[in-house]
């Protein structure tokens, strides 16, 4: 005798797809169309040491020119966009799960965060950006922060 475990909302999912579901969208799924780009938002970790702050963020596949780091009144701000890769029409597509399309996170820095000497690397996906401690806080004034 063969098991089948039940899914139930598949089963759903299959009824509204047969049947043409009133609902904007897909119901409750994670496959998307073929030409159907979402928005995004990068993993990251925050971690702290005795000389600085490491924000490491999630952006495989975005070059570090598609990458945004600025700073402005003590919000750290991290855009960027990630583009839809294939050019090919004739290919057939079966599922389609990276998200593609434009992020931003935020991040409030702590009054010991130096400002002025943030610096920021892009490397296998992953994002670093030091935020070095200073021992007086002193407000800064908005700039951006190139990735190298």
């Amino acid at each position: 005798m063969k098991l089948t475990r039940w899914e139930p909302l598949k089963e759903a999912d299959e009824f509204f797809r047969l049947v043409g579901s009133a609902l904007p969208g897909r119901w409750l799924s994670a496959e998307r169309s073929s030409n159907e780009l979402s928005a995004w938002t990068p993993a990251a970790d925050i971690t702290e040491t005795d000389k600085e702050y490491l924000v490491k963020a999630e952006v495989p596949g975005v070059k570090p020119g598609d990458i945004r780091v600025t700073l402005d009144n003590g919000v750290l701000a991290i855009e960027g966009e990630r583009h839809f890769e294939s050019e090919d029409t004739s290919e057939k597509r079966h599922r389609l799960e990276r998200h593609y399309g434009s992020f931003v996170r935020r991040f409030t820095l702590p009054e010991d965060a130096n400002a002025g000497a943030i610096s920021a690397e892009g490397k296998d996906g992953v994002l670093k950006v030091h935020v070095p401690k200073l021992v007086s806080a002193a407000p800064a004034a908005p700039r951006q922060i190139k990735v190298d």
